[in-house]
């Protein structure tokens, strides 16, 4: 036994010393926390780490990586952005989510590239490979120039990525033959060409419906992402193969990057850290949540959407009206909402609780008395809840949440989501629905349903991330491909 363990050390080691990984994630919070989730599995694996960022981002990446040997290394961000309020560096500091804005923020970090080309020439040690945010197209020429892979992170599933993949390269070709049928079709659902069983409506699958004048930077912005992907090395998809095997599959003879799916990185990271983190779960996750015995539905929209005045009412009217238990974590809201959601509080105080600020999500997912959530659908929220086995109330807000939404609900069955009142994606959502919605998945028959098949996953997923597992499998595969390529480089 004692020289069998030995020589498995050594072989390991040997796949996974020298290897340097460097990491840049985009700046907003769900495109960041996973890469930094990777970084943990990655240093857990022997490889060294380096990321880059920018100084207002830098804090939260330190904190999240605090104990770690990973090297951060800051790059200023550019200055006068035209549309950019100076001083804002991330998308969440954005004085209001507007597409304009976003569009020539994530233009402007390409002058970042002169002090990312020296920095990376700087580097102690060579680069086995390099993982960048599919929105930080132009760092694929670094990684060219000096001879190292880069591999594309988009924090999106296969399904959504093979659905845009289907519309887009489909369309073009077809839409000569038949631009008249097109019309009609538009108005109503779009059947994706590849997976006819999928039906979008228009306003689920193309920004534009949703663009004010900046149609032509969101073009020049897609173009150079698109392009900038297809001659990457490979993408890495927070997800396992088994959740979605058909997607992934057509993802690989179809398109290209080939893809990486080595999630769900943070149930990896969790696996791979230290037991007594695991042993302590659950402690004080929270003391209202602690003190609760029966189930609770966990409530959150991420980061990123603000909710209105009046979607926030209709929202906390439904949770009241529903008589079930709740866990509210609410980032941003309007300060006129404040004493608005202090006398809601009052009144549903045994039973319900608003929490203002950042949350340990997976903690709360985690959490035994947790037995729903309500979420926009991100695809980091949907990843988190399935590791949890817990089955989701969809309502979708920006990006590509609806067709994350229409995963969850259509494709893997494990939740439902709301309607709006007029049936779009931007309009409002009334308390009757939030509250019927809520009983069906807290106490419904479908709710029983969903709940078993999130449970499911959530067994598959643990083993996904376990040695042997298939993100563990994939995540080896790419350190051995990659460590072939940098000998070949240098």
């Amino acid at each position: 036994m004692g020289s069998e363990s030995q020589n498995t050390k050594i072989s390991s080691s040997n796949l996974d010393h020298h290897h340097h990984v460097v990491l840049f994630p985009f700046m907003a919070k769900g495109h960041t926390i996973p890469l930094l989730h990777l970084a943990r599995v990655l240093l857990n694996r022997h490889v060294t780490i380096t990321i880059f960022t920018t100084p207002a981002n830098r804090t939260f990446i330190t904190k999240f990586l605090a104990g770690t040997s990973a090297a951060i290394v800051e790059l200023p961000f550019p200055k006068n952005i035209p549309g950019v309020p100076t001083g804002v560096e991330s998308t969440e500091a954005f004085p209001t989510m507007s597409m304009s804005m976003f569009h020539s923020f994530v233009l402007g970090t390409q002058h970042m590239k002169p002090d990312l080309d020296r920095a990376l020439e700087n580097v102690q040690s060579p680069v086995s490979f390099m993982v960048s945010d599919g929105f930080l197209w132009w760092t694929l020429d670094s990684a060219s120039k000096l001879g190292f892979p880069r591999l594309v992170f988009y924090g999106m599933s296969h399904y959504a990525m093979a659905v845009f993949h289907s519309l887009f390269n489909t369309k073009k070709s077809e839409q000569d033959n038949d631009n008249n049928n097109k019309q009609t079709e538009t108005e109503t659902e779009t059947v994706v060409p590849d997976f006819p069983w999928i039906k979008l409506a228009r306003s689920e699958y193309d920004p534009s419906v949703h663009m004010d004048k900046d149609e032509s930077l969101a073009h020049e912005f897609m173009s150079k992402a698109t392009e900038a992907t297809n001659n990457s090395f490979g993408m890495i998809y927070n997800s396992f193969y088994e959740l979605e095997p058909v997607f992934a599959d057509y993802w690989n003879q179809k398109a290209r990057p080939k893809s990486w799916p080595v999630g769900p990185l943070s149930l990896h990271d969790m696996s791979s850290s230290n037991s007594t983190k695991t042993e302590n779960r659950g402690l004080v996750v929270h003391p209202w949540l602690d003190k609760e015995s029966s189930s609770v539905l966990y409530v959150a929209f991420g980061s990123q959407a603000t909710v209105s005045s009046e979607q926030l009412r209709e929202i906390a009217k439904g949770l009241e009206d529903s008589n079930v238990n709740f866990f509210w974590a609410l980032r941003k809201s309007e300060p006129e909402e404040n004493k608005f959601l202090e006398e809601f509080e009052n009144r549903v105080k045994n039973r319900g609780i608003v929490v203002r600020g950042w949350v340990d999500q997976m903690e709360i997912l985690n959490h035994k008395s947790v037995k729903g959530f309500f979420s926009h659908c991100g695809w980091n929220s949907v990843v988190e809840s399935l590791s949890a086995g817990v089955p989701i109330l969809g309502f979708p807000m920006m990006a590509e949440q609806p067709i994350n939404a229409k995963m969850v609900a259509e494709e893997i069955k494990v939740g439902v989501r709301v309607k709006s009142c007029d049936g779009s994606l931007n309009g409002i959502v009334k308390s009757e629905e939030v509250s019927k919605m809520v009983k069906e998945l807290m106490e419904g028959e479908v709710g029983k349903e969903v709940r078993k098949k999130a449970e499911e996953f959530a067994v598959m997923a643990h083993k996904a991330v376990e040695k042997g597992g298939s993100s563990w499998e994939t995540l080896d595969l790419l350190l051995s491909s990659t460590k072939q390529n940098k000998q070949h480089h240098h």
